[in-house]
């Protein structure tokens, strides 16, 4: 059962991150207001927000590869990808962005992964 739920965890935040990264490479602006600093790019920074933007899809896309082609190590993988919303985080805060922004996204995001992988891995 726990296996399941660390499956379902993966998948759910895979495709969320993967809608996100979509939405940065589309509708910039919106997205980068939400991410939790004060300020967020120009129009003419535009490459900036699609930068992030194919960061989170190949973030979705990743693990969604390793259940299909490892899954014994889905785990691992899911430990290590909770490095980039700990970074996120860590980023929003140390540029005194929004700290609700910072915990309730960013931080429960890395939460949520890292409970994933502690279920595949048991």
């Amino acid at each position: 059962m726990a296996h399941l739920i660390g499956l379902a965890l993966t998948w759910i935040g895979a495709l969320g991150i993967i809608g996100i990264g979509l939405a940065y490479l589309t509708k910039n602006e919106k997205n980068a207001a939400g991410f939790g600093l004060r300020t967020y790019p120009s129009e003419d920074a535009r490459g900036w927000w699609q930068v992030k933007g194919i960061r989170d899809v190949t973030s979705g896309i990743a693990p969604i590869v390793w259940i299909f082609l490892a899954p014994a190590q889905l785990g691992w993988l899911m430990l290590v990808l909770a490095i980039i919303p700990t970074g996120d985080a860590a980023i929003v805060l140390s540029n005194r962005g929004s700290t609700t922004s910072a915990l309730a996204i960013h931080g429960l995001t890395a939460v949520a992964m890292v409970v994933a992988a502690v279920l595949l891995l048991v």
